[in-house]
């Protein structure tokens, strides 16, 4: 059977595909750069491969989603789109690059700001399909934290580290849900359209994350004896790690 080339052009046309559309791609994108940068810093990397490493990126870019609409009972959207598959490849090849030539830079502070900015993305898309496919707003804002940080969960198992959710950490999960339950309040309760509540969202989350990441914010951890707190290991600002990379330690160097 031949495929007619109309068929072609409806696969890869970025008219048809909407706001929603749009945000998501947005968000793959930025993960999968995300992700193949995770895949290289030095408490992440196990001697991957190329290969290895882009797969590490999809599964940052577009492994989020999947879950997301296998949740919603959806074909997920990269088998819908070939745009995911293609510009996530493309950012998992610029992220390798950054890395080769950057040595140690992207990796602490730059890392964090991208993670920031691609965050607050996948929580709101994930709440606008949850809402789509009928599910309740407090389901929806679960499929907002779900997909925006399973793509992490998938990596930090594969690469043999402790996931990201389950341990200290700027708001990484509260962001993710604040964020889904704003866009979900500006939109459902207070009727503002999906631009102005995705742009309100998105400046919410994305402050706060920064904001988070700025001061050492951190979840609240269980009461711990003091052993246990003696030998934790002290977290830099988003600020000190950006500092050191534009401005490198000499000595740290050699």
């Amino acid at each position: 059977m031949n495929i007619a080339p109309q068929a072609f052009e409806q696969q890869f046309s970025l008219s048809a595909i909407g706001l929603m559309g749009v945000v998501s791609l947005i968000a793959a994108t930025t993960n999968a750069f995300n992700g193949t940068l995770l895949a290289r810093r030095p408490d992440h990397y196990k001697h991957f491969t190329v290969i290895g490493c882009i797969l590490l990126g999809y599964a940052g870019g577009i492994g989020g989603g999947i879950v997301r609409d296998v949740l919603c009972n959806k074909v997920p959207s990269p088998l819908v789109n070939p745009w995911y598959l293609v510009l996530c490849l493309a950012a998992a090849g610029l992220a390798l690059i950054c890395d080769y030539y950057g040595s140690q830079y992207f990796r602490n502070g730059l890392f964090q700001f991208m993670t920031a900015f691609s965050l607050p993305w996948y929580a709101i898309v994930g709440a606008q399909v949850a809402v789509d496919a009928k599910l309740g707003y407090i389901a929806a804002i679960l499929i907002g934290v779900i997909a925006t940080t399973a793509g992490r969960w998938i990596i930090d198992v594969a690469c043999n580290v402790i996931p990201k959710q389950l341990v200290r950490g700027e708001y990484f999960v509260g962001t993710a849900a604040m964020t889904a339950a704003l866009y979900l309040l500006c939109n459902g309760m207070f009727g503002l359209s999906q631009l102005t509540s995705t742009a309100i969202a998105f400046c919410f989350g994305f402050g706060f994350r920064l904001l988070c990441l700025f001061l050492k914010l951190e979840e609240w951890e269980p009461w711990e004896p003091p052993k246990l707190e003696a030998g934790e290991k002290a977290r830099d600002s988003l600020g000190a790690n950006i500092e050191e990379e534009f401005h490198p330690d000499p000595g740290a160097q050699s």
